[in-house]
């Protein structure tokens, strides 16, 4: 082997390693989220994921310091994930979309599971509260805020919309309509939700002021 050879070689590895650590980083999620269906948060460990993902204790701690911080962001993630940021070109069409993204999630058997259960937990554990507020919040506000610059843009809200309270005003009653009562959503329904939505964020904030011609 030339020595010209040697450095190539020693610059392939970083490579190589680089995608194991995805590799690894995507079996413990995929653990965490089998895990939290099957045994909840409380009764959740790091061991029981390291087990599952294959992987041992030192590579969950490379990423995450602890238990709290790992389930978090693993949900947050993908969380993100399957929620689109719409662009239809309408205010009523984008929360639709939003809607139906929504619905598809939290209807997913491990998301039915998992969400309560961290809301839960999040009753009796302040610091579970806390972190878990602030990472939905902030999922919240990137999704909200887009939605409703977009609006904004387009003439459609003014620009003094609360984006928060759009998102509340979108997801509240579907939230409450498959996590609490289990009630079916059919498409009629979120077609109907998303016009009701539309029409109250309007009421809401007032038409946008459009300039005269």
């Amino acid at each position: 082997m030339s020595d010209a050879e040697k450095p190539r070689q020693a610059r392939r590895a970083p490579a190589g390693a680089a995608v194991l650590q995805q590799d690894v980083t995507l079996a413990i999620q995929a653990a965490v989220f089998t895990e939290l269906a099957k045994h909840g948060y409380g009764r959740l460990s790091i061991e029981a994921v390291a087990r599952r993902a294959g992987v041992g204790k030192t590579a969950i701690y490379r990423r995450w310091s602890s238990k709290l911080q790992m389930v978090v962001d693993v949900v947050s993630t993908a969380a993100v994930k399957v929620m689109p940021v719409p662009d239809t070109g309408t205010l009523s069409g984008d929360i639709r979309e939003l809607l139906d993204a929504g619905a598809q999630a939290m209807r997913h058997p491990l998301a039915s599971q998992i969400v309560p259960d961290l809301l839960a937990e999040a009753a009796r554990n302040p610091d579970i509260a806390e972190t878990l507020e602030n990472a939905l919040r902030e999922t919240q506000q990137g999704l909200s805020a887009v939605m409703v610059k977009n609006a904004v843009e387009r003439g459609d809200l003014p620009a003094d919309t609360d984006a928060e309270l759009a998102f509340d005003m979108v997801f509240g009653p579907l939230y409450w309509r498959v996590a609490v009562t289990r009630s079916p959503v059919s498409d009629d329904y979120l077609d109907r939700l998303a016009e009701g939505a539309t029409a109250a964020l309007i009421r809401a904030h007032g038409p946008a002021e459009r300039p005269a011609d």
